[in-house]
């Protein structure tokens, strides 16, 4: 498919460029690693207080964290007017709308990755115990969360304030899926059964990264021309 090899080919130049300097995971790991710790030392994570707060630790991190890396999604595009040069070469907008989302995604899960360990070690949290349903919820999670991120990076790339105004604007919109994984993710680092209710907070993950996904790839050229 013509979009999809696109967005891939968008997706590896913005993960090798990223790789190669590194200004976006540096900072956004630095940020998970330095809350996870002081989180640890401010509460006594015991079973009881895991239970309560340990999703919405980890996704509130995630979400925070992921805004730095979204802020440079189309930031890096604007010197030397790279952006105008992809918006008006045979790349469509969809394709450029995706890739940046996938980039985003793969950064965001190598993120995640580095706070679980962090998580595990400091929380004593066996979190790989239940790996394939924690897995399904952070890709779930974190795809709505790159979508959204991609295309708020794109609306406001050529604002001054932009890393202060993309979270502002984007966290109102994220919180059905944050509360949906969280409790998903509760569930699961918990050892609860995963029963009707998660299960219907499945449902609205899976929902919301496909109705937002369609209406973004739907509504790329008008997003990214303006």
């Amino acid at each position: 498919m013509r979009i999809l090899r696109q967005a891939l080919s968008v997706a590896r130049k913005d993960l090798a460029i990223e790789i190669r300097t590194k200004e976006s995971l540096n900072a956004a790991g630095a940020f998970a690693v330095v809350i996870l710790l002081l989180f640890s030392f401010a509460f006594d994570p015991g079973p009881d207080t895991l239970r309560e707060m340990a999703g919405g630790l980890l996704w509130l991190v995630f979400a925070f964290a992921g805004a730095l890396v979204f802020s440079r999604g189309f930031a890096r595009e604007t010197p030397n007017e790279c952006l105008d040069v992809l918006l008006s070469s045979p790349l469509s907008g969809a394709s450029l709308l995706l890739g940046k989302a996938i980039a985003n995604f793969a950064m965001l899960i190598a993120l995640e990755l580095v706070s679980l360990a962090v998580f595990g070690i400091f929380y004593n949290v066996h979190w790989t115990g239940r790996l394939a349903a924690l897995s399904a919820v952070c890709c779930l999670g974190t795809w709505g969360i790159s979508m959204v991120g991609a295309v708020f990076g794109a609306m406001t790339v050529n604002l001054r304030l932009r890393e202060l105004m993309l979270p502002v604007v984007i966290y109102p919109l994220l919180i059905p899926l944050l509360i949906a994984a969280i409790e998903i993710t509760n569930a699961v680092l918990t050892n609860q059964p995963l029963d009707a209710t998660q299960l219907l907070w499945g449902r609205i993950l899976l929902v919301f990264d496909a109705v937002f996904t369609a209406l973004a790839l739907a509504l790329a050229e008008t997003i990214l021309v303006n």
